[in-house]
């Protein structure tokens, strides 16, 4: 029998994980603290993005949201996350090992997977929930929909390339969660365009709520 640990309520609740990956870095103190601030209640930091563990670290020491680390690829990588304080890791790919450390380490786990064989092999081995991915590459809500016919117990969270205005098709769809990347973050880490960084979010959650109302 599996442990499986819940999702925080900072997903829970409001059903978007923010992704923030940058090559440089340069305001994602300020990009994270914004969304927190906007009332995103999860951030994925990932560990490609300069100054990633340190930024994880502060986040959760002021605490206002979920924060875990994304691009998760090795045991090496789970420890970094541990250390930081991160509730929770996110992965690209789906790595048994990678999930093992997690459950190890108490972090939540969240892999990335594409076919259904992938999806119920993540959930089997104690996925939080199993992250879709590419999403938009492989048909979008329509897939999301189709998977969760046979595996509808399983809590999907398709990622990549999901915009604002496809939200209330992919929770219609049946998805538990959402990561955002670009298309709600923008360039606000590279520039520092928080103004804009807000408004997306803000639009974001007003389409949950709108949903979650209907």
């Amino acid at each position: 029998m599996v442990t499986r640990l819940n999702p925080g309520a900072g997903l829970s609740e409001g059903r978007i994980v923010a992704i923030v990956r940058d090559r440089e870095g340069r305001h994602l103190q300020a990009a994270c603290e914004t969304l927190v601030d906007a009332g995103i209640g999860a951030i994925e930091v990932t560990s490609n993005t300069p100054g990633a563990a340190s930024a994880i670290a502060r986040l959760a020491a002021e605490g206002g949201a979920d924060v875990g680390m994304g691009t998760v690829r090795t045991v090496e990588h789970v420890r970094m996350a541990a250390d930081a304080g991160a509730a929770f890791i996110v992965t690209p790919t789906l790595s048994l090992e990678v999930g093992a450390a997690a459950a190890d380490a108490g972090l939540r786990w969240y892999p990335g997977a594409m076919t259904p064989t992938e999806i119920e092999t993540a959930w089997s081995a104690g996925a939080t929930a199993v992250k879709v991915f590419p999403a938009s590459s492989l048909g979008g809500p329509r897939y999301v929909r189709e998977v969760l016919a046979p595996l509808d117990d399983i809590m999907l969270i398709p990622t990549g390339g999901v915009r604002i205005e496809d939200i209330p098709a992919y929770l219609d769809a049946g998805a538990f969660g959402l990561g955002m990347g670009s298309p709600l973050l923008g360039d606000a880490v590279a520039t520092g365009d928080l103004v804009a960084l807000r408004a997306r979010a803000s639009a974001a959650l007003a389409a949950v709520h709108r949903h979650s109302q209907r």
